[in-house]
């Protein structure tokens, strides 16, 4: 136990490995557009790095698998740095990169208020359902409304 390392997520093994259908289901976006997505990101970092400089923590399909299941999952930053082994700012700043990146691109941006306002636009709707799971939460007694066994301040 005296080695505090741990072992790195390795994405591209991971990725490398999943059929179409899990990709949808596990990351929220079919491969083609994964792989548009990784394409915009590895162009727009060779543009950002073209001086060099220190490897980052995270490489650029660490920051895309990130994002996406923080977008599908709503884990926390801190919960994602702990499985990577990095700091919770790194994430967020992983995360907001890549939203800026694919924003700026243009590639996957939503129409602007005006182009959707217009008569003649078709506008094309995806429906996503979600459920809630029921999670178990303490006891409340009935009379006072706290946590059975919780003194009653005065």
């Amino acid at each position: 136990m005296g080695d505090n390392s741990m072992a790195k997520i390795d994405n591209e093994e991971r990725i490398g490995n999943l059929s179409e259908g899990q990709y949808k289901e596990l990351l929220g976006i079919d491969r083609p557009a994964f792989e548009k997505m990784y394409s915009i990101l590895l162009d727009a970092y060779k543009e950002l790095h073209k001086q060099g400089g220190r490897p980052p923590a995270l490489t650029v399909l660490d920051k895309l698998v990130i994002t996406l299941g923080y977008w599908r999952e709503y884990r926390t930053y801190r919960n994602i740095a702990f499985d990577y082994g990095v700091t919770k700012t790194a994430i967020g700043n992983s995360v907001i990169w890549v939203e800026d990146t694919l924003v700026k691109d243009g590639t996957f941006s939503l129409p602007s208020k005006r182009e959707m306002q217009r008569k003649d636009n078709m506008v094309c709707v995806a429906v996503v359902d979600v459920a809630e799971q029921e999670i178990e939460c303490p006891k409340k007694t009935a009379c006072t409304g706290k946590k059975a066994g919780q003194a009653r301040s005065t």
